[in-house]
């Protein structure tokens, strides 16, 4: 049966005549329908909730999520809501016997990807949102994180880089306005985010249920009341942060990146718990701010799935910019003291002052700060989803289980993104979801290929990966060959003062095709690309070394690990033979007709192999 022409669609407030907006709700509960002060209960919020999640990986606590919202309601907070979790929303109302073809639940990168190509290519299809579209990505993640690096990235250039530039600025004149830097990152996030907004998905044919999601057999999901039927089904919830178990730590007023960039004001001391990419980033941007900053974790080393050249420079860089470690330790209680009243800062935050004792080298240690970041990994979110009732397998610990092709125990349910991967990234997850549209609806074969996923860490400098790493190659039984550029190499870095850093390329031994790489640079999550469209097109290391790259750029690095494997290759020119080889073969004779063309093809292209990486060795080296 044809499905009834709403979508799902934000209503008209009866007495304004416009849509349903957060900030008429907000004005309206402060001030009263008849503009006088109206009296709120102390225990009302403007907070959406957020769905259930389950704890950290080897953890047995669980975090609670209903406590964590978007805050403070300023206007750019109120316009992100408008976007992506309206005040107000009519969920569509289609025939009890219609059946979508494709539902996808959770509105991150995955079930927006799901839902929206499932439309454009001419499915009926569904999304099913309980918090906040576009996840964590646009809301408490890579959007917010990055909007407060690139203000780090200023400060600093500011504090430490500018004597070394001629630029005369003391550190003491350089004022972090930490207030500021948050409301710049809330109005960024609030601007990016009509791209993953409700209406949005809405306007290219997708029908839209703001609720919770609850799975009820095989082949139909309820969501406020209503049950909808699939042909095929996308589980797309994502993940949550990871709560480690830690005596006291449950109970105690930590932060996680669901709350983090709620703060107006800079805590004067910050203690982060992890030493992954997430608690890295925001440790160096608070160090880089003015807050206290220590790292603990129970390894020795920061960043353990890194390439370990590069972990290395990233600890460096860290402990030059203030950061202190406190490594190899073992976590023994959290307690805290509530300030109740004390209001801290500008921004008006209240901090309690947080206990958390560790053991290391069989000494306590009581550290103290205003903010404990828990940055230990995430988790999938599949409790409470009702997937046993449609037969699909999963655990907690590693979520939703699928083959290669996306697909769940049930044919009819697929998974994508944090749920379901441990490559926890959204380019991931939109990948999987187009793999998934195309397999479900249009026969496809496609296979997610995990050795191909390139990824980038935001410290500065910057590490990017894709492929393999060196211990994979001892692990697997391969030999390989790596080829290194180092920074100080290249001029545009030396220029840039940056020469920390390296490209890494490895390449199969005997060969030049590029098994996997590592950039350490200000600039590495832009240059992963290149060697990830290498590989992906089999385009050989030496290939790289005789493309012409834009001269002074940092990608030039690339091409010299192009060159050093193409050096390996070059024969060496014994003096007068090829003149003699060619005078013999005039005086043997007419050669056959296909002779000359070959020979010529072989000198010429010898000549432009030759002039290419002679150049680009000239150019690289002229500084040595």
């Amino acid at each position: 049966m044809k499905r009834s022409d709403s979508k799902g669609h934000v209503p008209v407030d009866s007495l304004t005549g416009e849509k349903v907006k957060w900030s008429s709700f907000k004005t309206r509960a402060s001030t009263g329908i008849d503009g006088n002060p109206a009296q709120i209960d102390k225990g009302f919020s403007h907070l959406p909730s957020l769905p259930e999640s389950t704890g950290g990986r080897g953890c047995h606590e669980h975090i609670d999520m209903e406590a964590f919202g978007v805050s403070p309601m300023d206007e750019h907070n109120m316009s992100l809501l408008d976007q992506v979790h309206p005040r107000s929303w009519v969920d569509p109302t289609p025939p009890a016997d219609f059946v979508y073809d494709l539902v996808a639940i959770g509105a991150g990168a995955g079930g927006l990807v799901s839902s929206k190509q499932s439309a454009r290519r001419g499915a009926n299809s569904a999304l099913i949102e309980y918090h906040l579209a576009g996840g964590d990505c646009l809301n408490v993640g890579c959007v917010p994180s990055k909007a407060l690096i690139r203000a780090a990235r200023c400060a600093k250039e500011a504090k430490t880089n500018s004597d070394e530039l001629g630029v005369d600025i003391s550190p003491s004149a350089v004022n972090v306005n930490f207030p500021k830097i948050m409301e710049r990152m809330r109005r960024l996030r609030a601007h990016i985010a009509p791209a993953d907004s409700l209406e949005t998905s809405v306007a290219v044919g997708v029908d839209v249920y703001q609720g919770k999601a609850h799975i009820t057999s095989p082949n139909t999901v309820e969501v406020n009341g209503q049950t909808l039927k699939f042909k095929n089904l996308v589980i797309a919830t994502g993940g949550s942060a990871a709560l480690p178990s830690i005596p006291g730590l449950k109970e105690a007023p930590y932060t996680t990146n669901a709350t983090l960039y709620n703060l107006t004001t800079l805590p004067k001391r910050v203690i982060v718990i992890g030493g992954g990419p997430i608690g890295l980033e925001m440790a160096q941007a608070f160090a880089i701010f003015g807050s206290e900053v220590t790292v603990t974790l129970r390894s020795e080393k920061i960043l353990p799935k890194e390439d370990p050249d590069a972990a290395d420079i990233i600890h460096k860089t860290l402990e030059a910019d203030g950061i202190n470690f406190v490594t190899c330790c073992q976590y023994e209680k959290v307690t805290y003291e509530a300030r109740a009243g004390q209001s801290i800062g500008p921004g008006g935050d209240v901090f309690p002052e947080i206990s958390l004792n560790v053991t290391q080298g069989g000494v306590t240690k009581v550290l103290k700060c205003d903010v404990l970041l828990v940055a230990t990994g995430r988790k999938p979110n599949v409790e409470g989803l009702g997937l046993e009732n449609a037969g699909v397998e999963y655990n907690t610990q590693d979520g939703v289980l699928v083959d290669n092709y996306l697909r769940t125990s049930n044919p009819n349910v697929w998974a994508v993104g944090d749920v379901c991967t441990r490559f926890q990234f959204t380019h991931v997850a939109g990948a999987m979801a187009g793999m998934v549209v195309e397999n479900a609806l249009f026969g496809g074969d496609c296979q997610f290929d995990h050795t191909l996923i390139p990824w980038a860490t935001f410290t500065e400098p910057e590490v990017a990966h894709t492929g393999l790493y060196e211990r994979d190659f001892a692990e697997r039984g391969i030999e390989c060959e790596t080829y290194k550029t180092g920074l100080e190499h290249c001029d545009r870095a030396i220029l840039e003062s940056a020469t920390e850093g390296f490209v890494k390329i490895h390449v199969l031994k005997g060969t030049d095709t590029i098994l996997g790489a590592t950039i350490v640079a200000p600039c590495a999550g832009e240059m992963i690309s290149e060697l990830t469209v290498a590989m992906q097109a089999d385009i050989g290391l030496g290939t790289l070394g005789r493309v012409v790259h834009p001269y002074p750029t940092i990608a030039e690095a690339i091409k010299g690990c192009g060159i050093s494997y193409n050096r390996t290759q070059w024969k060496r020119l014994e003096e007068g033979k090829v003149v003699e080889q060619a005078s013999a073969k005039t005086k043997a004779g007419a050669p056959s007709k296909a002779e000359p063309a070959a020979l010529a093809a072989t000198i010429i292209a010898t000549a432009v192999v030759s002039a290419a990486a002679t150049a680009a060795v000239l150019m690289l080296s002229r500084r040595r």
